[in-house]
């Protein structure tokens, strides 16, 4: 076995044990792109060796996906695979089916395509996909996305090299990152997830009303929901099932008040969002929602997105990422928000998830709303850290304390 086929074969337990830590019985649902075939087939092989009963995998194509907007019928954008979302949103539901998502798919795929096009398919798959974000967010079942290095992918992080060349190095960059080149990757990441508790457990003794930022083009002070869980690594799904959301990943993540952001703020890392690039955003708050937002490339795609619905406007969630992250470390941007948003901290628009806030489960949607949960058909997170970043802690009473300098914690 070569040394890239032992090191897939690591990631791919480690997505198993760490990742999603499969049980006995359960159903595993996969969803990747096409390139990614070699890491699904032994991503399957240890899901059956934990005791899976049934593994799943949905493939999608960058070229059929392409077809569509090239060849197909323009009245036909408002389109989308509700009966296929709605099962998915079923199989979660109960817990007994496991949630990986893989991605990878070419950053600007569709870059090239007529807007209004773009626009409308991906407001029609949201509004069909709410069916299985809800279930995402109020963590019904284990879940986990990771990252499979593909041709395109791989170019658009290493344009100067071969298409072989480019396809190695992003591999090498994802074993590194995600700890798979570890001698007992499983064992890291319960490392890892207890430092980012350990982390977490500071910020909720603290009980910030917010947190004020300063750095280069930013300047905005963002409020927490009174009641705000800070989270981090590994979490308990409503399953009973401990698992990773993400790998990689370097975040501690909680809940804004949807009424309670004001300033203005600017990405440091581009965005992928659905096929298409969006750079050097700037945005202002007023009371929650940004009423002026620009883009130095993709804003007409960065408009229609905020403009999804009422909640697109407004922050679910906020993330804090040192500088020092092994992923910031590396140097490379990504081109993909999994990686991305973890070698910087972020903001999210639309959707919060419901785990960061206190007693969600026995709370009406109403209820939710009032003390400031966001909703929305999206989840959009863009990178607004940097290593000239600084932000405050701020307590009920307005006193305030560093909590990042220059991008670091201060501790």
């Amino acid at each position: 076995m070569t040394n890239h086929a032992q090191l897939l074969d690591k990631y791919a337990e480690l997505t198993v044990k760490s990742g999603l830590n499969v049980r006995k019985g359960q159903q595993v649902l996969i969803t990747a792109p096409l390139e990614a075939v070699d890491l699904v087939r032994l991503i399957t092989h240890h899901a059956y060796k934990v005791g899976a009963s049934l593994v799943t995998c949905l493939y999608s194509d960058e070229k059929t996906s392409l077809m569509r907007y090239v060849d197909g019928d323009k009245e036909a954008f408002d389109a989308a695979p509700a009966w296929l979302f709605g099962g998915m949103a079923e199989a979660f539901r109960d817990g007994n089916c496991a949630r990986l998502g893989i991605i990878g798919e070419d950053p600007s795929l569709l870059s090239g395509q007529d807007i209004d096009k773009v626009s409308r398919a991906n407001r029609a798959r949201s509004a069909a996909y709410k069916p299985v974000v809800e279930q995402i967010t109020g963590f019904a079942t284990n879940w986990c996305v990771i990252s499979a290095a593909t041709p395109s992918h791989a170019k658009s992080v290493f344009p100067h090299m071969s298409e072989k060349d480019a396809l190695a190095a992003l591999w090498t960059a994802i074993f590194k990152c995600t700890r798979a080149d570890q001698p007992d990757p499983v064992h890291a990441w319960e490392l890892h997830t207890k430092a980012l508790h350990k982390r977490t457990g500071i910020l909720n003794a603290k009980r910030y009303s917010a947190l004020a930022y300063k750095g280069p083009g930013t300047d905005f002070t963002l409020g927490l929901v009174d009641d705000h869980i800070w989270m981090g690594g590994a979490s308990v799904a409503k399953n009973g099932i401990l698992c990773n959301p993400n790998i990689p990943s370097e975040e501690v993540f909680t809940m804004p008040h949807r009424e309670r952001v004001d300033g203005t703020v600017r990405s440091t890392k581009p965005l992928s969002y659905q096929g298409t690039f969006i750079d050097g955003i700037e945005v202002t708050f007023e009371k929650g929602r940004i009423v002026k937002g620009t883009a130095s490339k993709g804003a007409e795609v960065f408009k229609k997105m905020i403009e999804t619905d009422e909640g697109a406007a407004r922050l679910g969630e906020v993330a804090l990422v040192p500088h020092s992250s092994p992923i910031s470390a590396s140097g490379i941007v990504f081109n993909e928000t999994l990686y991305d948003e973890n070698a910087a901290s972020h903001i999210a628009v639309g959707q919060a998830y419901s785990q960061n806030m206190k007693d969600t489960s026995i709370l009406s949607a109403d209820e939710k709303l009032k003390r400031g949960m966001n909703t929305s058909l999206i989840h959009v997170d863009w990178m607004i850290g940097s290593g000239a970043l600084d932000v405050d802690g701020v307590f009920k009473d307005g006193k305030r304390e560093p909590l990042m300098r220059k991008g670091e914690w201060v501790d």
